[in-house]
């Protein structure tokens, strides 16, 4: 299976600093690029087009978006279309980020028509899960990825094409806070959404790649994507700098 390396630069970077850090990270991987890695660089809006741009001639390496609204067009004042992220170029997008669920106060249920619209309209969908630390100190791990898996694939058909389905497990404790969950903690809830994938799904489970995201860096990303169920990683304050995510890249 392909690794998936995903760059999440959140409310970062100008159009400008987009650019030269989308050439900058494609100089340091020409002809670098392990065979059963793909990387995806999940940029601003407004730097999509440009950032587009700069990867055209890059093999294995794709644009995302950070988000969108489950419509194909009409009076959403301040949302985006999935049409619109296709004709910038975008190949993927997010769904389900913890800081849109927390912040933005986005429900498991509205998470769940984004991916299954976003799969529909021909984008490939990174459906993120995680629990908060009281979650996880109360033993609920299991009960958090159930409800959100559920809940992030009850649109979908079970007899849907689910080649172009991630799931990003990401700890919500271990975003931005420098924590990062241990090898055992990662398998253990990597191998919940496996299993979780493989009820609904059965043996088409295998096919769709799982990320972790927590403070991913260069020096810890090797023995992450070792872990049995871990299929790549989604990196946030990490792939703000070319080389660094350059680093994790090439791990």
């Amino acid at each position: 299976m392909m690794k998936l390396m995903a760059a999440n630069w959140k409310m970062y970077k100008t159009r400008a600093e987009a650019v030269e850090t989308a050439r900058l990270f494609a100089e340091l991987i020409a002809g670098r690029l392990p065979a059963d890695r793909e990387v995806l660089l999940i940029a601003p809006f407004t730097s999509l087009f440009a950032v587009a741009d700069e990867i055209v001639s890059a093999p294995g390496v794709f644009l995302g978006a950070q988000n969108f609204y489950p419509a194909a067009q009409g009076a959403f004042t301040g949302e985006i279309a999935p049409d619109m992220l296709l004709d910038a170029g975008c190949a993927y997008a997010l769904a389900g980020h913890s800081e849109r669920r927390h912040i933005l106060g986005e429900s498991d249920e509205f998470v769940g028509k984004k991916v299954a619209f976003g799969l529909a309209a021909g984008l490939s969908m990174v459906l993120c899960v995680g629990e908060k630390i009281e979650q996880r100190k109360a033993g609920e791990l299991r009960q958090v990825l159930t409800r959100q898996m559920e809940a992030g694939l009850s649109e979908i058909a079970p007899d849907a094409d689910i080649s172009t389905l991630v799931v990003a497990y990401e700890p919500v404790w271990a975003i931005g806070t420098g924590l990062t969950a241990g090898p055992l903690d990662i398998a253990e809830a990597h191998g919940i959404v496996r299993e979780l994938l493989r009820l609904r799904y059965g043996e088409k489970a295998n096919e769709i790649r799982i990320l972790y995201g927590g403070s991913v860096k260069p020096d810890n990303c090797g023995e992450i994507i070792g872990i049995d169920n871990v299929d790549g990683v989604l990196v946030g304050g990490a792939s703000l700098r070319a080389e660094s995510f350059a680093a994790i890249a090439l791990a």
